[in-house]
């Protein structure tokens, strides 16, 4: 056996060399004397620790050991109090939400009562008003049939096209003539459609009532059941996507807001109805006046002439101005071509300055500088850019007014075509059928 003295080999951490980690230093070996027991035991003896350090380690560990202990029972003690906090106020919140769905329920409960209260009496206002409906029917068809030529001039009248349906002096003058004997069936169709009307109102107005009600039928089912809902419950289930915040959802103030409105707006159609019912007490009284119907004759004929003279300045006005518009199509089609051509034009130009761009950016190392012709370049294509952008916002605003004068090209033809058959009418039909209206001595009953 050597008699040399076996040191102990440092450790050395390979993995922390390579990583970067600073290794650690090699323990101090304490300059301790070797024992002087002789070479028979040299082959026994090694590094070993000191016993202060045997010492140092086992109290490091236990300190450690009640480090981690103490940790612990801290952890322990604030997971203690946290699920105990947590059940607390889980439980408080649950039960104020079961106490807030509860006075919704009640407050649901008081806007249906009074929306089906509102319900049933519009139904009732409708019945009645179509039971007068029924009557005035019978009344309109019990009256007179007007006189053959008045009627047969506003019907011919009512087939004007357009902006020409107009009351102008001849409808007046017409309608004067037939209310001379037929005041009566005027009075009782404007009667008629005003009840249309109010029972088209009352049944939209009914109608939103019946949805409101039924939307709270339904809220009213979900919150109860979920009322019902307790942590004992089998039929709950995991929604995580419920608790955020959902879109088109109204605070209260316009929920209340909407059903008030809508029980104003059912309010106001039955004040209505029951005006409407109350106005048919002062029908009965009607006027008949007698006038003489060839004056009124008369009146009408100077009227249609009028009225032709109008609508033949008013044709010829229309037709000049289409003359000037059809010459301003052409010439905006025209300018439409020429700025189309220009920036046609300009495409060449812009590929040329953002090719030399690019290749300009392929240049190595510090060739890549900002030199003159980069300059040049970059100042080119802005300039190229600025007068593309320029010509496309002349062309929409060429292609816009040109989209403007075929607007116009169409309105004028259009009314032009309106005023052609109105004259045809008022000309063609209505005053050619006048000469037929009975002399004064047919009118006398002679």
């Amino acid at each position: 056996m050597s008699s040399e003295v076996l040191v102990a080999r440092p450790h050395y951490d390979s993995r922390a060399v390579a990583q970067g980690v600073p290794g650690k230093e090699p323990p101090v070996e304490l300059d301790v004397p070797p024992p002087a027991s002789g070479s028979a035991t040299a082959g026994y003896r090694s590094a070993k620790y000191s016993p202060a350090e045997w010492f140092s380690n086992y109290h490091t560990i236990l300190q450690q050991a009640g480090t981690g202990r103490h940790e612990a029972c801290s952890i322990q003690r604030e997971s203690k109090a946290l699920y105990q906090d947590a059940e607390a106020a889980t439980f408080k919140t649950q039960a104020e939400g079961t106490r807030l769905l509860g006075e919704r329920l009640q407050e649901i409960h008081s806007w249906k009562s009074e929306l089906q209260q509102h319900i049933h009496q519009l139904l009732a206002n409708t019945e009645s008003l179509l039971a007068l409906k029924t009557r005035l029917e019978r009344a309109l068809d019990a009256t007179e049939t007007p006189y053959a030529i008045a009627t047969d001039n506003l019907n011919c009248r009512t087939r004007r096209l357009g902006p020409d349906l107009v009351r102008d002096t001849v409808e007046e003058e017409l309608v004067k003539e037939v209310d001379l004997i037929r005041s009566v069936q005027a009075l009782l169709k404007r009667t008629a459609a005003q009840v249309v009307t109010q029972i088209k109102m009352n049944r939209e107005a009914k109608q939103t009532l019946e949805l409101d009600w039924s939307d709270k039928y339904q809220a009213y089912s979900f919150d109860d059941h979920g009322g019902r809902y307790s942590n004992m419950s089998p039929d709950t289930q995991h929604h995580p996507s419920s608790a955020a915040m959902q879109d088109q959802v109204c605070n209260c103030t316009s929920w209340t807001k909407f059903t008030q409105d809508n029980l104003s707006k059912a309010s106001q159609e039955e004040q209505a109805t029951n005006s409407l019912r109350s106005e048919l007490l002062v029908e009965r009284v009607l006027q008949d006046t007698t006038h003489d119907l060839r004056v009124q004759c008369s009146s009408v004929d100077r009227a249609f002439s009028q009225r032709c003279a109008e609508l033949i300045e008013a044709k010829t006005q229309l037709e000049m101005k289409l003359t000037q518009v059809l010459e301003q199509i052409g010439a905006q089609e025209r300018s439409i071509v020429a700025v189309q051509q220009a920036i046609h034009n300009k495409e060449a130009p812009l590929r040329v300055a953002q090719s030399r761009l690019y290749l300009r950016s392929l240049r190595p190392n510090m060739e890549l500088c900002r030199d003159e012709p980069q300059f040049s370049l970059e100042g080119e294509l802005r300039q190229l850019d600025a007068t593309l952008a320029s010509l496309r916002q002349q062309l929409s605003e060429a292609r816009g007014s040109l989209s403007h004068l075929e607007e116009s090209r169409m309105s004028l033809e259009k009314d032009i075509n309106c005023k052609t058959h109105s004259l045809f009418i008022e000309r063609g039909k209505c005053m050619t059928h006048r000469k037929r209206y009975p002399a004064v001595s047919t009118l006398s009953g002679y």
